[in-house]
């Protein structure tokens, strides 16, 4: 059975890039796009998709809000986290969902084309050697609901304005906001951009 396959990436060229990789690479012909979160719930509903492609940071929110929603939705779907975000942060991360598969957007033609094809063909991905939890990384060690705000504290949202986003209580998004500190370090807000910046955490 061909499968059926969704990408969802904000950038129009990295959507049609890898949409004309796996027609012409893989022979892949039922590949469509949606754009933002909210596109891609929608999409999910119209559809029933086999394979899922998506990147994390969107304009309107973080794919790691509406991840487990999918999860408990679509627990046939098999996910793939394609993204510029450092694999040893948001990769160990979506693993809490069982989402084993993490491309980053620099992988060469051809180890993309070996992750693809296993990922499509629901193979469990080869396992590099493992990785030592990266000590050296301050980033490493938060949990999804942590990387979530740690997003919309970065773009400069406040406490209130963060959990009329995600619909969570000023207290709870002060917690969580004090743990991102504490686990990175990070004496201040500054601080904490200058970190993001240092380990490529895009916002």
């Amino acid at each position: 059975m061909q499968p059926s396959i969704l990408i969802a990436d904000d950038h129009s060229m990295i959507r049609k890039g890898l949409k004309l990789f796996m027609q012409v690479n893989l022979g892949f012909s039922d590949v469509h796009e949606v754009a933002s979160c909210n596109e891609l719930m929608k999409e999910l509903v119209k559809k029933k998709y086999t394979h899922l492609v998506l990147d994390i940071i969107f304009p309107d929110g973080s794919t790691l809000e509406i991840i487990p929603n999918i999860r408990r939705v679509y627990p046939e779907l098999s996910i793939m986290v394609f993204s510029m975000q450092p694999a040893e942060i948001y990769g160990e991360a979506v693993k809490q969902y069982g989402i084993n598969y993490y491309m980053s957007k620099s992988v060469g033609e051809e180890e993309m084309l070996h992750l693809l094809q296993r990922f499509i063909q629901n193979e469990a991905p080869l396992r590099k050697t493992p990785v030592l939890q990266n000590n050296e990384n301050p980033f490493s060690t938060l949990a999804p609901r942590e990387l979530e705000i740690l997003h919309y504290v970065l773009k400069g949202m406040g406490t209130k304005e963060i959990g009329e986003t995600l619909n969570l209580k000023m207290s709870t998004i002060s917690t969580i906001k004090n743990r991102i500190f504490e686990k990175t370090s990070a004496g201040n807000i500054k601080e904490l951009i200058e970190l993001a910046s240092l380990y490529n955490v895009n916002y």
